[in-house]
């Protein structure tokens, strides 16, 4: 259970993934500007800006980061700054202990996927997949903005808009707890000894088109399907993911019918300007005979 943020609470940033760029500074700055204007302060963590590798800060800078920021009492919700490459190598250096000891939501997408998958598994604190410190200001909409404001400030726990359009890709209901987030980096948190838990849990997955063709899409899924994960899991929700062809013909095509778990398919998380925040460890529910065809089932704001 989390503490709603509230006007004059302090927001952490880190940088898990790729170094900070000049070119991104200045949206930065305006998110620092949109964050102050709702009541809130803004705190960069001190290595987030270091560039000591060359292609951004160590792992130990990193995960000191984030184990500060946990730590600090004044911060009450955690952004990732942006995403890029190589969160998980923070991996090894995180304080578990320290997580667990002082939960708070922690809020990104893309390659924060594997780490708010991995404070899940190791720690049990829900973590959220949504717009990252940039992108709140860096997109055409302040529909990022609005989501994160709903579910940390407003304690709601309705997922996106009203206007946002759910498919049925696969009839059925199911009940579990949610994980996943970027296809890329769940496949590489199928197996090994940072695999994420699949058995029970509804998985959603969305893919970023430029770095990902749909033959790249199918490898990562079969070799998903060879690890078990499609054997383990209650549901799938799929998000956006704009290729040349639709990423929930290709999960059929691997699926090959063999599965009876419901699939959906959503617009509004992903690398989009539609993301809504998502808990990574909450209870959910599909239901493809609504509307809105998947809930959150359980209130982890207070």
């Amino acid at each position: 259970m989390f503490i709603k943020v509230k006007k004059g609470d302090t927001v952490g940033v880190i940088a898990p993934s790729s170094k900070i760029d000049e070119d991104d500074l200045e949206v930065i700055n305006n998110s620092v500007l949109l964050m102050e204007s709702t009541g809130l302060k803004v705190k960069f963590a001190k290595n987030a800006f270091k560039n000591t590798l060359g292609y951004g800060a160590t792992p130990k800078e990193k995960a000191e980061d984030i184990n500060e920021m946990f730590a600090d009492k004044e911060v009450k919700l955690i952004f990732c700054v942006s995403g890029g490459f190589n969160s998980n190598t923070v991996f090894e250096y995180l304080d578990y202990e320290v997580i667990k000891n002082n939960p708070k939501p922690l809020c990104g997408f893309s390659d924060s996927t594997s780490l708010g998958n991995i404070i899940y598994a190791k720690t049990g604190v829900i973590t959220f997949n949504g717009p990252t410190f940039k992108a709140l200001t860096s997109w055409a909409t302040p529909y990022a903005y609005e989501e994160v404001v709903k579910r940390f400030i407003d304690g709601n726990m309705n997922l996106g808009k009203d206007d946002d359009e759910y498919i049925t890709i696969k009839e059925g209901m199911a009940e579990g707890i949610l994980v996943g987030g970027n296809l890329s980096l769940v496949n590489e948190m199928s197996a090994g000894k940072y695999a994420i838990n699949f058995t029970d849990k509804i998985l959603f997955m969305e893919e970023f088109c430029l770095e990902t063709p749909p033959e790249l899409v199918s490898n990562y899924l079969y070799n998903m399907k060879q690890n078990g994960v499609f054997d383990k899991i209650k549901g799938i929700w799929v998000g956006n993911y704009d290729g040349s062809v639709a990423l929930e013909k290709i999960l059929l095509d691997v699926l090959e019918d063999k599965y009876i778990f419901p699939i959906i398919k959503s617009n509004n998380f992903g690398h989009t300007e539609r993301k809504t925040v998502i808990p990574v460890g909450g209870k959910a529910k599909i239901d493809t005979s609504k509307k809105v065809k998947i809930e959150i089932t359980e209130n982890f704001m207070k």
